[in-house]
């Protein structure tokens, strides 16, 4: 279930978001983007899974009031806001599942997608709980799929965005990487399986950027905002294994306000 909110009516809590964010107001862009619906599409990367705080009516999806699309439309009030992205989702999944919430009328849209699409959990537990041949393995496995199958896949969802909100700006966003290398980690994974997994991320996020050019949309990357603050960097934004397991290898709150929030703030 959609999360619609006209924000002009809860002036208190932008100010007060704004407030705990220590940002300034919008600039024009941003207004810009504001004039009209914004709609936040996409897999927990989006949702905010692993910053705790969720929409009492999002079940599993996880919506959190943490999120950067909540943050961003607390601190911009769109004309409508639209939370539907949802943990698990994966490129298929949100064209069939969230897209009906945009229109001619939507004029900013943020999605990331392609994660769940390679089988990102799968490739994480491998590595966790096997060797670090198996999760190597299973890394190279999820980036031959990062090659082949996954860009017809974001070609298809990315048309279907722009054909049901053809005035939209669509900023996709994109993942960072986990692992700060030769960094503070002790025990866990191998550099091995740290450096194969990081280079994952890079591979990912390269496709991604491609088929979001090509679709005319604007990609903005998180890597740059994450630098520092990566697993084994002693500042970590995102969980290691966690207990929910399902916020393992998620960004905390911390990471949906200082690491993807400026980058769709950038692009938006």
């Amino acid at each position: 279930m959609s999360v619609r909110r006209i924000w002009a009516s809860v002036s208190t809590l932008a100010v007060a978001a704004v407030a705990a964010l220590g940002v300034a107001g919008p600039a024009a862009a941003a207004d810009s983007a504001a004039a009209g619906g914004y709609v936040a599409l996409g897999d927990s990367y989006s949702s905010g899974v692993g910053a705790g705080s969720y929409l009492s009516d999002s079940g599993d999806c996880r919506r959190s009031t943490k999120a950067y699309p909540y943050l961003w439309a607390a601190a911009n009030s769109p004309a409508s806001f639209d939370f539907v992205a949802c943990s698990g989702a994966t490129t298929s999944s949100i064209a069939s599942s969230q897209l009906g919430v945009l229109s001619s009328s939507t004029s900013l849209v943020s999605v990331t997608a392609g994660g769940n699409d390679v089988g990102f959990a799968d490739v994480m537990q491998d590595c966790v709980l096997s060797s670090e041949a198996t999760c190597v393995g299973s890394v190279n496995s999820a980036v031959s799929q990062i090659q082949t199958s996954l860009p017809s896949r974001l070609d298809s969802l990315y048309g279907s965005i722009r054909a049901k909100a053809p005035q939209a700006r669509v900023v996709v966003l994109g993942y960072p990487r986990f692992y700060k290398l030769s960094g503070s980690c002790i025990a866990g994974l191998t550099e091995t399986e740290r450096s194969a997994i990081n280079n994952a991320s890079d591979v990912l996020n390269g496709v991604i950027a491609k088929r979001a050019a090509d679709a005319g949309f604007t990609f903005s990357s998180v890597a740059d905002e994450f630098s520092g603050h990566e697993l084994c960097s002693g500042d970590a934004w995102l969980h290691s294994v966690s207990i929910p397991i399902y916020n393992s290898y998620h960004p905390k709150a911390a990471g949906q306000s200082g690491g993807y929030l400026p980058a769709f703030r950038s692009a938006a």
